[in-house]
């Protein structure tokens, strides 16, 4: 069990990234926002969604929270702003509905109010308590801490913890008798104590974390953006996150580019994927279950066996079944998590669109630049998702196989020169050699598309600074990969080299180079860039790398037979 408190597991994930300290703070408060958010919401799939945002905005935000010894006031706050949003006009409906009931129980009282009673009103009046009594409600009630445990966090003695929770319900208690409902404090705490944190459904957490995991910038720093479920600020993912090598578990096109484009054929699609995550994630727990139950049972056989030692016959039955449960362990466990979901042609169907999203984002530019006609540009996208989709596949196998050195050369050379035959073919060898400088220079073309929101000035300012700093992305890359003996189109960026989820070592070394890229731009940039500018740029440096690791360890995980 993991002992470290909030402020602590929020440093951790905003100073070093770490995936562990997220997935902590999503397991300890998944159901209590998950159950706000169906209470606000009245619906279970969009309660899910908005569960997402709550946590994605956690990991935006992580860094300033990192000093709030609450974080539940926190978290019920932004579940109600992003649920408000994404549903105003059913609140709107139902405080109209809620409204009329609470009239027609001023004229019948009803001293045993239910559950369904509270439930709708709940969140609305926990909004209209001070901070003081909102949080003691919340640690008490919806934390189920003890009167001791919310003694040690709010710095009080345990008398003064208890006489604050028990103000606090009365003070509740009056705001809904103000909206007709009739119950005792005793009544009130017992029925939110009761009912007031569910279960979140099966997937959730894993969905969220993965989801923000991959939050972490690319090629660049999180940015804030305004989404449309939210008032809060999420996190600004770069084109390259939204590529979905992170398959699965990442959301396709999501701010900053999307809004860019106001597509509304991109923005119907990415909410039909998003509902499509939880179950897919899932479905990879489920795997990795069948294979810790297998391992269990075999264990137990183990034991049932030493048992058995005088039973000749119940032995045998037992070595049969050790002998079936071993033979099924390892046909999980030969599997990758994505190979076994990705059988399913459906579900690879819906893996393949996604890869189609997001490198249509990433290669807008490229197919505008060419004057590409839609069903051109549609082509072009539908094969360099096919790449991605063959490149996953010879992930993969590389994993299992354990290739490494020569091998990954060769595979992933051979996967990338039939690729640029394919848009040979297509486009041309004017085409090609516009798509192959047009790839070369994606780490600098994203970087300075992304850290353009971060420069100040008007208009012409931005502009200048922006251009200068691709050519200046663009003359360090060429001089680091020289210097490094590597080949002047090579992919400077981790994510998008898929020999990097291969192999770790290589991963390091790609890791390595991205560094030196930007230690490199960071070094000459203040001739352009002010202190604060450049300074927003050295922690771009950290996110960036920081960002690829996790994604690239992430896919790893995933592509790996699940016995590794």
């Amino acid at each position: 069990m993991n002992t470290q408190t909030d402020p602590q597991l929020l440093a951790d994930y905003s100073s070093q990234g770490s995936e562990d300290a997220f997935a902590e703070l999503v397991r300890r408060h998944l159901d209590f926002v998950y159950s706000a958010a169906v209470r606000m919401v009245c619906d279970a799939q969009l309660a899910g969604d908005v569960t997402q945002g709550v946590f994605l905005a956690l990991a935006q935000n992580a860094r300033q929270l990192a000093d709030r010894p609450i974080l539940s006031g926190w978290l019920h706050r932004t579940t109600q702003n992003l649920a408000a949003n994404a549903v105003r006009s059913d609140v709107r409906r139902r405080a109209r509905e809620q409204e009329a009931a609470a009239m027609n129980d001023l004229l019948v009282t009803d001293p045993d109010a239910s559950w369904d009673d509270i439930a709708p009103q709940l969140d609305a009046a926990l909004d209209e308590l001070d901070e003081p009594d909102r949080e003691a409600l919340l640690l008490r009630y919806f934390e189920r801490k003890s009167a001791k445990e919310m003694a040690l966090t709010l710095g009080i003695s345990d008398e003064a913890a208890q006489k604050r929770v028990n103000r606090a319900v009365e003070r509740l208690r009056e705001l809904f008798a103000k909206r007709g409902v009739t119950i005792g404090a005793a009544g009130l705490a017992v029925l939110i104590s009761a009912n007031a944190v569910q279960s979140a459904p099966a997937g959730l957490a894993v969905a969220i974390t993965a989801a923000s995991a991959a939050t972490a910038t690319v090629v660049a720093t999180s940015t804030a953006a305004t989404t449309a479920i939210a008032t809060t600020k999420t996190i600004a993912m770069t084109a390259i996150q939204k590529i979905v090598v992170v398959v699965l578990l990442a959301a396709a096109v999501g701010t900053g580019i999307f809004e860019a484009r106001q597509n509304s054929k991109l923005r119907d699609q990415l909410v039909t994927l998003q509902q499509q995550q939880a179950p897919l994630a899932a479905q990879v727990q489920q795997l990795q279950s069948d294979r810790d139950d297998a391992t269990n049972r075999l264990a137990s056989l183990a034991t049932e066996l030493a048992r058995q030692k005088n039973s000749p016959n119940e032995v045998l039955k037992l070595r049969g079944e050790v002998g079936q449960l071993r033979q099924e362990k390892a046909i999980i466990g030969e599997k990758s998590a994505l190979s076994q979901v990705t059988a399913n042609p459906e579900t690879r169907k819906m893996i393949r669109d996604q890869q189609k999203m997001g490198m249509s984002a990433i290669y807008a530019n490229f197919t505008k630049n060419l004057k590409l006609p839609p069903d051109q540009a549609d082509k072009f996208n539908d094969m360099l998702a096919d790449n991605i989709m063959d490149n996953i596949d010879l992930v993969t196998q590389a994993l299992h196989d354990g290739k490494s050195g020569n091998d990954l050369d060769q595979m992933f050379s051979a996967a990338n020169a039939a690729l640029e035959q394919k848009v040979q073919a297509q486009l041309g060898d004017d085409g090609l050699a516009q798509y192959q400088d047009y790839t070369k220079n994606l780490l600098s073309t994203l970087t300075a598309e992304q850290f353009n929101g971060m420069l100040t000035g008007d208009d012409a300012a931005k502009a200048a600074k922006t251009q200068q700093l691709t050519q200046l992305l663009q003359q360090q890359s060429q001089t680091t990969l020289a210097a490094a003996g590597l080949p002047a189109d090579y992919q400077t960026v981790p994510i998008l080299n898929f020999r990097n989820i291969a192999s770790e070592t290589d991963a390091d070394q790609d890791l390595t180079l991205l560094d030196n890229i930007y230690a490199g731009v960071e070094s000459q940039a203040g001739s352009f860039l002010s202190p604060d500018e450049l300074a927003k740029f050295q922690q771009f440096r950290t996110n960036a790398i920081a960002g690829n690791r996790t994604i690239l360890t992430m896919n790893r995980k995933l592509m790996a037979p699940i016995s590794q």
